[in-house]
């Protein structure tokens, strides 16, 4: 291989693999992502979602799910994400039926220094008589892949969602849902059923049950699920001492979309002493929930084990460093008043979205800014505003202290204000954005030097 090569090859890798620093909700800003699957591996927390795209014309079914391929996310802080780029493809796996565009919520675990990535897809006619779902396995040497597709689905299993747990007696058991959410037992091998499949009694029977992900503490099993209770879908749980169950339904750990989102899909890990939640929402496509984007939040048990109910936020999790551009509009809090979030541009929502105040002491709180040790000396506004306007920046409360005023000057056009901060706080810091006028200023991002 010669030099031209090897260059052209590590920049594929490049450009293949990029990091993204989102320290709040969506965590994907670039894509569409759904049905995240997070795990802990090392000392790093890595997502495998589903991927969904537009369907075109002869790609996929219009106006509903449309899914190809799967990437891979991970981070270690839960602020800066690494896309690991694609790791399996519709089309290059034996047993999936061409075109299908089926590629929907997977999971993935390791053992014995070996990942297995589980997925569902429409099979080939000729491998699977039944309509439908079945599931098949992808095994990489590391959790970022390559990922090889085993041959055939796991023999056995007709639906979706995978999800796969592995005992502390080190027996491993795979879950997945089609009208109901059934269990059975893997094999050694991760690639086969080891047992007959089960159904899981003792769950709601009415309206749709899928998106099974179970997990283990402190000796309770946790068998947890969307479920379409009215309308549009939920998180419950049921709780249990065995794998196996049997289950008795103890709660709900996420309300419907107050938007009208019809799906939820989630998992749920421990990470660094902390839990999470981790979920999708249609941030970056409020008109069309076919079009996904995968969330975090924390999530906190009570002392009898049970689950506190999630409630969705902008701001999601991580700590966002004062040194990158920090976008206000994935708030912690705001103003009831003079206070609205819109995207940049309704043409093209990966570009984001934009805070505008038009009115006196409307505000906007971004908590859990890392200001460091080091001594920051100004702050940077991208701003817009027709009329010219003032912005406080404070911390210590809405009432606090005044670190920086920033006045914007009349511009149609976006502008980066710089102005000195008055006082440094360090470490970390809950800010304040605050309008001394009537006149609307539109922010983009705020960041300190």
């Amino acid at each position: 291989m010669n030099f031209k090569s090897i260059f052209r090859i590590e920049m594929m890798l490049i450009f293949m693999i990029s990091s993204i620093s989102f320290a709040q909700n969506p965590l994907i800003q670039d894509q569409y992502t759904a049905d995240p699957s997070a795990r802990v591996f090392g000392d790093r927390v890595y997502v495998f979602p589903s991927h969904d795209i537009v369907a075109t014309e002869g790609k996929g079914r219009k106006d509903w799910f449309c899914m190809e391929d799967y990437h891979v996310f991970s981070s270690a802080n839960l602020t800066d994400w690494t896309d690991h780029g694609m790791i399996v493809q519709q089309n290059k796996v034996p047993w999936v039926k061409p075109d299908s565009y089926s590629m929907w919520a997977p999971d993935c675990i390791e053992r014995n220094g070996k990942y297995y990535f589980y997925f569902p897809s429409t099979p080939k006619d000729t491998i699977n008589s039944k309509r439908g779902f079945t599931v098949g396995v992808a095994i990489a040497n590391q959790p970022e892949g390559s990922y090889i597709p085993e041959p055939n689905p796991i023999k056995g299993i007709s639906g979706i969602d995978p999800n796969v747990f592995i005992d502390k007696d080190g027996q491993a058991y795979l879950y997945w849902s089609g009208g109901n959410i059934f269990v059975a037992k893997l094999k050694e091998n991760m690639t086969e059923l080891e047992s007959e499949v089960k159904t899981i009694e003792n769950l709601p029977t009415k309206g749709l049950k899928e998106g099974p992900y179970l997990f283990e503490r402190n000796g309770i099993y946790y068998l947890t699920y969307p479920h379409v209770e009215n309308k549009i879908e939920r998180l419950e749980y049921a709780t249990g001492d065995n794998p196996l169950g049997p289950f008795k339904v103890a709660g709900v750990i996420m309300d419907e979309s107050p938007t009208g989102c019809w799906t939820n899909h989630h998992s749920i890990i421990e990470f660094k002493k902390q839990w999470y939640l981790f979920y999708h929402h249609n941030d970056l496509s409020p008109e069309f929930d076919k079009l996904r984007s995968i969330r975090a939040d924390y999530l906190y048990f009570n002392p009898d084990g049970s689950i506190q109910k999630v409630v969705p936020t902008l701001r999601g999790v991580g700590i966002t460093k004062a040194t990158n551009p920090i976008q206000i509009d994935r708030y912690s809090k705001i103003s009831d008043k003079g206070s609205s979030i819109s995207f940049l541009d309704n043409s093209n929502s990966f570009e984001g979205w934009k805070t505008t105040f038009n009115q006196s002491d409307a505000w906007i709180q971004y908590n859990s800014i890392d200001f460091g040790k080091k001594k920051l000396k100004s702050v940077s506004v991208r701003a817009m505003s027709e009329k010219g306007g003032v912005l406080q920046i404070r911390t210590k409360g809405i009432d606090g202290a005044v670190i920086a005023e920033v006045t914007v000057p009349k511009n149609s056009e976006w502008v980066e204000v710089k102005s000195p901060l008055l006082q440094f706080d360090s470490g970390v810091q809950d800010v304040f954005v605050v309008s001394k006028n009537d006149n609307q200023v539109e922010v983009d991002w705020v960041k300190f030097e």
